[in-house]
């Protein structure tokens, strides 16, 4: 099956010898956050020169904010349980299965059937006045799925953070993904491929984007749980110093990544096991695959729906006078960039984990092309292979939460565990180039494949979240977590469609693994070596201060 994201299933840093400008950005930045963020220093040197070495910025939670409720948060994680991640993963199958089935083998020309024993491996479609092999195909539904994510990220990203637009916009494209999913019943024939690749761009880009958004409310979450403000309230009283404090709130927001990762799994065994009951005893069904996407969307529509009825009103401010939501993303946007030399270690971060997610996700991608070649777009075997992965997730989660817990380990030491697998996911498939033996070529592999994603990427998703919500300035989660959503997902308009123009030329899959392995291995170490969160952290929540002094 498809790797699917984990929601499951992520600061701008000041650097301690750069001392902050006065000059304001942007005064409509600066009043769009006036409501959320103030800066409180602990100041251990009377040394104006080393001022910025020697504080302690700690975000404040908004006292207007209503405290999260146990109702709120389980309706939270649920909504993780919902959208698991299972549908996108079939529609692709079934998109790549009927592209297969109207396709034919370019070796033995048109009206050949790719699917036929002696087939030679390769298959194409019509495409514009040519031919397009089918694995190029969905990597180009992929390209157009990103550029249109990039397109919503950037023009609307922003302005989920005024009013309520943020909180209705998730439900509209929470909608329309459901809609998307329940269309797909319409898919019977091998001449509605085309029909299939729209539904799957459409679904794709829709249950991107709820990630996205969905994700962004976290950190928020994270500063108004009853334990935030009892560590607040300690670190005013003088009972904790603020490095406790910053320790504490840092693993309070990997509590709650872990624990929707979690959820996300529990709900992708617990679909997957819904599904067996209709592949089981209707596995001769010719539209058993279609009623198999109507249990997994109603799944997710029945525990979905209670966190927009739960969700407590925490509205942003107005949208300031003479904007539109449709402009302000991208004034936002240019304002943020350019403070990028104040803010360099949440820029660093997300400029190499565009690279980073782009490399992961189009291996992934390229895996399943691979996977779904060698088990026939078998929606049966596709679904004993994410139970591998999704039980393996839960528990590797869970242990992960526990380490770092217990030892007080940070949450970039974390990240770069579960990055060293990221590296040779890709690495392993380039096997694949010399040897049918090794490298993606057998059974035994995409189940040790789906096992190992399960150990370790599904604490990469939450790491990587908890990573940019340690680097975001608080106030501004929807701004940063939509140019994160933009590095995450939308950043594979270059992977997949460099990847195709390989595939195209050499007519072999896995001569795209090495490009990948060379993403993903160059963004891992400017992580590891470029990035200090404890710094970003800080200088984050005195960039947001500093936005807001500006109109005092």
């Amino acid at each position: 099956m498809q790797k699917r994201e984990h929601t499951h299933a992520s600061l701008f840093g000041l650097s301690s010898s750069t001392v902050m400008s006065t000059s304001p950005p942007s005064e409509n930045l600066a009043c769009a956050f006036d409501v959320d963020v103030k800066q409180v220093v602990d100041i251990r040197s009377n040394d104006s020169s080393d001022l910025n070495a020697s504080q302690i910025a700690i975000s404040s939670i908004s006292k207007d904010d209503p405290l999260v409720t146990r109702r709120e948060l389980w309706s939270y994680y649920l909504y993780s349980n919902g959208g698991n991640g299972v549908g996108l993963g079939y529609t692709q199958t079934l998109f790549q299965g009927l592209a297969t089935t109207a396709g034919y083998d370019p070796v033995a020309g048109p009206g050949s059937s790719c699917l036929a024993d002696t087939a030679s491996g390769q298959c194409v479609v019509p495409w514009g006045s040519g031919i397009k092999s089918v694995s190029s195909v969905v990597l180009t539904a992929n390209g157009i799925s990103f550029a249109i994510m990039t397109a919503i990220l950037t023009t609307i990203g922003s302005a989920a953070d005024y009013g309520t637009f943020g909180r209705w916009l998730l439900f509209a494209i929470t909608v329309v993904c459901w809609a998307a999913q329940y269309a797909c019943m319409a898919l019977t024939t091998p001449n509605r491929w085309v029909l299939a690749m729209i539904l799957y761009i459409i679904g794709f880009v829709s249950y991107s984007v709820t990630l996205v958004f969905y994700a962004a409310l976290f950190p928020r979450l994270a500063r108004n749980t009853p334990r935030a403000r009892q560590l607040r309230e300690k670190y005013e009283n003088g009972e904790i110093p603020p490095e406790v404090y910053e320790q504490e709130e840092s693993l309070e927001k990997n509590r709650i990544t872990d624990i929707f990762t979690v959820h996300s799994n529990v709900g992708f065994v617990t679909t997957l096991l819904l599904n067996l009951a209709l592949l089981l005893p209707m596995a001769n069904n010719p539209k058993v695959d279609n009623y198999v996407l109507v249990v997994v969307n109603t799944y997710w529509v029945v525990l979905g729906i209670w966190w927009f009825i739960f969700q407590e009103p925490r509205p942003g401010p107005k949208l300031p006078k003479g904007e539109h939501y449709l402009t302000i993303g991208w004034k936002q946007i240019w304002a943020a960039l350019k403070t990028y030399k104040h803010l360099p270690y949440t820029f660093v971060y997300l400029f190499s984990y565009f690279l980073l997610a782009d490399g992961l996700n189009t291996t992934g991608t390229l895996v399943a092309i691979c996977q779904n070649d060698k088990f026939s777009f078998s929606f049966l075997q596709n679904t004993y292979l994410g139970l591998s992965q999704a039980i393996t997730s839960i528990i590797s989660t869970l242990a992960f939460w526990y380490i770092q817990r217990y030892w007080k380990i940070s949450t970039k030491k974390m990240f770069v565990v579960t990055n060293v697998v990221t590296i040779l996911i890709p690495l392993w498939g380039m096997i694949g180039i010399w040897t049918e033996k090794l490298g993606f070529h057998n059974v035994w592999e995409f189940w040790a494949y789906n096992v190992l994603f399960g150990l370790f990427q599904a604490p990469y998703y939450a790491y990587s979240l908890a990573m940019m919500a340690e680097l975001s300035p608080p106030g501004f989660d929807n701004m940063f977590f939509g140019l994160f959503g933009l590095s995450n997902r939308a950043s594979s308009m270059v992977g997949p469609n460099v990847i195709q123009v390989i595939i195209d030329k050499t007519g072999s899959n896995w001569q795209g693994f090495p490009f990948l392995f060379a993403m993903c291995t160059a963004a891992s170490m400017v992580i590891w070596f470029g990035v200090d969160v404890t710094k970003g952290r800080r200088d984050a929540v005195k960039w947001a201060a500093e936005q807001r002094r500006h109109i005092q």
